[in-house]
């Protein structure tokens, strides 16, 4: 909760600025910060300096400071003054410390004065703002302070809005800001044939400092190409390339990588040892939306009475349901198989890929090379180091899929999106399970109440969901059948009992057994593939998409991140686009669905950040009321007072369907106002995101507008 100077720090920040400035102009101090008053009165004030020349010091050092502070015109005038009164030596020393001291001054107004209301309301846009300051802020400020065709007093206020440190802010600014001080102390010696102040900096003079001002960003570009160069000591770059581009791996990331590449006429290979389509088709989307569909159909007939039918029964076979599933992935593989790719102008080679220099690869005992290769390999399965796991045999996301007998005890230990999917349809077909996480609530990226909400589900439909349990041991069963998880709860030891133990842990980048790290590719800390804002490894022409990249495991963001490799990869050294993750939406296939886009509410509690949020209840609408899908909720992040969305979320009966529409505003700058604008059809659960802006608008309303209104009818009724 903010004070009320924090409230006020803008207007009184304004209100200090304003008296003090005033105060100055009153007192006709402004008078002498013009070029005619200093030549007049130079004799005047030469003979007070010869005088007290100490005191004279003082006095100029602090006006200085006060009319760089104050962001005061007449900076440049008393430059001049400093040299024709104080010399060159003196002079520069003067002015380099006074101006720089004045600065930071008018730094910090403009921090504590105007940052946190700018957070407030740009919070999420400054933060990348903020990124590239932290990385290379020095580099920009060091390049404004050396152009003196910049004004000064922009890159104070500026400056003071970012993250820059204050003592990178002054040591930049006293440093950069020297030459051109030199420049016109020097002149200020001669003042007597200074005739205006465009005399001091002739055309050549400020192309020169111009010139200056760009050498820091040379300086950097230089660095780079040394740091290159350094990377690439050892390998030999080839004449010329079999490809303009290799992608390995055929998931996601793999198949949009070579399908934009192909699709401008670039010669490109993909890659792929085990099956084209990667983990989605074959393990991970596809086949558990196929089993979470039919899990649905066996849970909507058990409910019949609440459709108004007496009973539904559904006979089914647990192997048949998994034999569908199989079909399913074989109906959509031809969407990624080698022969469409190939009819599409790529080059698919099967075999194992090993990288062998920065530009080629060696498949199937021959080596081929490319001006660019993109790497992905996408992630595998987390396997925890859980003492006695190696004593059974547990499934993974991976070989969940080649079950044919239902478990009848089924222990899923993670409570993430792909936990909660499974655990969810086993339990529909039948079996017991118990869903095992190690955080205090499921699905710990998303709201306190969403998973809060899928708890109390998932407990109504029989499963046994045990939060905040950590994981300890694994024991094998007395009776020789499954085994016993041993976890830790509230300080005590809890087992349960499975006969079948599922890991749903997440997914660890496939970084192994390719050549990576043998080439010297660089890793970050969560074993991801180290990547830049192009996607660019360490050595440039390397590039990397998908789930080995991170910061999203998601199919969809690893085709987005593939468009920036490939057309990167492509077109480096002449244009490049930096990875756009500011609006990125995710789905959970439980039931009811949980999607999600932009901030949280809880992330921006933890951040700081001032939301308003808007909250409307799928109970109230009438298509959801008439499927009898009346559970749920939108919720809508905005800046208080503003109709801009920060972030939503979906809980609800098709939310993953709901959810593009605020996907769509946030892209392209569209706030609840035109949302609620826009004709919805009804009935549609498409309605809720309308009704949520409806909410927002009634919150908002312009009260004092609405009683003149009110005043206003009264009269006309007379």
């Amino acid at each position: 909760m903010s004070t009320p100077i924090q409230r006020y720090r803008p207007l009184i920040a304004i209100v200090l600025v304003a008296l003090i400035g005033t105060g100055v102009w009153w007192s006709g101090a402004h008078q002498f910060l013009t070029l005619d008053t200093l030549k007049t009165q130079a004799d005047a004030l030469g003979a007070a300096v010869t005088a007290n020349p100490w005191q004279a010091a003082g006095l100029f050092f602090l006006a200085y400071v006060l009319v760089a502070a104050l962001s005061i015109p007449g900076a440049a005038v008393m430059t001049l003054a400093s040299g024709a009164l104080f010399g060159l030596i003196e002079g520069t020393v003067l002015v380099s410390f006074a101006s720089s001291i004045g600065a930071t001054l008018a730094f910090l107004v403009a921090r504590f004065g105007f940052r946190d209301a700018l957070r407030a309301k740009f919070g999420e846009r400054l933060r990348d703002i903020d990124a590239g300051i932290a990385r290379d802020g020095a580099f920009y400020l060091l390049t404004l302070r050396l152009v003196p065709a910049f004004p000064f007093f922009v890159v104070n206020l500026l400056s003071g809005l970012t993250s820059l440190p204050t003592r990178t802010f002054y040591w930049v600014s006293q440093l950069g800001m020297l030459p051109a001080t030199i420049v016109y102390v020097l002149a200020g010696t001669q003042l007597a044939q200074i005739r205006s102040l465009g005399d001091v900096l002739s055309p050549g003079l400020l192309g020169a400092l111009v010139a200056l001002g760009a050498l820091p960003l040379l300086l950097k570009a230089v660095l780079g190409w040394l740091k290159a160069r350094r990377v690439y000591a050892g390998h030999r770059k080839p004449k010329s390339f079999d490809y303009n581009l290799i992608a390995i791996g055929a998931g996601s990331a793999g198949l949009v990588t070579t399908y934009i590449g192909a699709a401008v006429k670039a010669k490109v290979a993909l890659i792929e040892k085990h099956k084209m389509g990667g983990d989605c088709l074959n393990t991970g989307c596809v086949p558990s939306k196929a089993l979470i569909r039919s899990a649905r159909l066996l849970a909507e007939a058990r409910e019949a009475e609440k459709y108004g039918l007496n009973s539904l029964t559904a006979d089914f076979d647990f192997a048949k349901v998994m034999e569908r599933v199989q079909r399913v992935v074989s109906k959509v593989e031809p969407h990624d198989s080698v022969e469409r790719y190939t009819g599409l102008g790529v080059d698919v080679i099967e075999g194992e890929a090993k990288l062998v220099s920065p530009w080629k690869v060696e498949v199937n005992g021959r080596r081929i090379s490319a001006r660019s290769i993109v790497i992905a390999t996408g992630a595998r399965p987390l396997v925890p180091k859980l003492p006695g796991l190696d004593g059974i045999e547990a499934l993974t996301s991976d070989s969940v899929w080649s079950l044919r007998q239902l478990p009848k005890r089924l222990l899923v230990l993670g409570g993430g999106p792909i936990g909660c999917e499974l655990a969810q349809s086993f339990a529909r077909f039948g079996a017991a399970v118990s869903l095992v996480e190690m955080a205090p609530r499921l699905l710990p990226r998303e709201d306190a109440e969403v998973g809060a909400l899928l708890a109390e589900r998932l407990a109504h439909e029989g499963l046994h969901v045990a939060t905040g349990h950590k994981a300890l041991r694994i024991e094998s069963a007395a009776d020789g059948q499954g085994g016993v998880l041993v976890a830790e709860a509230d300080g005590a030891e809890v087992r349960l009992a499975f006969d079948r133990l599922l890991l749903a842990l997440g997914r660890a980048p496939s970084t192994q057994g390719f050549g990576l790290q043998e080439l010297g590719v660089e890793l970050g800390p969560r074993g991801h593939v180290a990547v830049d804002g192009l996607m660019r490894t360490n050595f440039p022409n390397i590039l990397v998409a998908g789930d080995v990249a991170g910061p999203y495991q998601f199919t969809h963001m690893a085709a987005h991140q593939a468009w920036y490799a490939a057309v990167n990869g492509l077109l480096a050294p002449f244009w490049s686009f930096k990875v756009d993750y500011r609006v990125v939406p995710w789905v959970t296939f439980t039931d009811p669905e949980a999607a999600r886009v932009g901030l949280s509410e809880d992330e921006a509690k933890a951040q700081g950040i001032a939301i308003e949020v808007t909250r409307y209840g799928i109970d109230d609408l009438d298509r959801a009321i008439a499927d009898s899908h009346d559970e749920g909720f939108v919720k809508v992040l905005t800046p208080p007072g503003s109709d801009r969305i920060l972030g939503a979320c979906i809980v609800g009966a098709h939310a993953g369907e709901l959810l593009p529409e605020f996907v769509l505003a946030m892209k392209h700058g569209l706030g609840l106002n035109k949302l609620l604008g826009t004709i919805h059809a009804y009935p549609t659960m498409n309605e809720a995101n309308k009704y949520a802006a409806g909410v927002w608008k009634r919150a908002n309303a312009p009260q004092g507008a609405l009683r003149w209104a009110e005043r206003f009818f009264a009269w006309r009724r007379g």
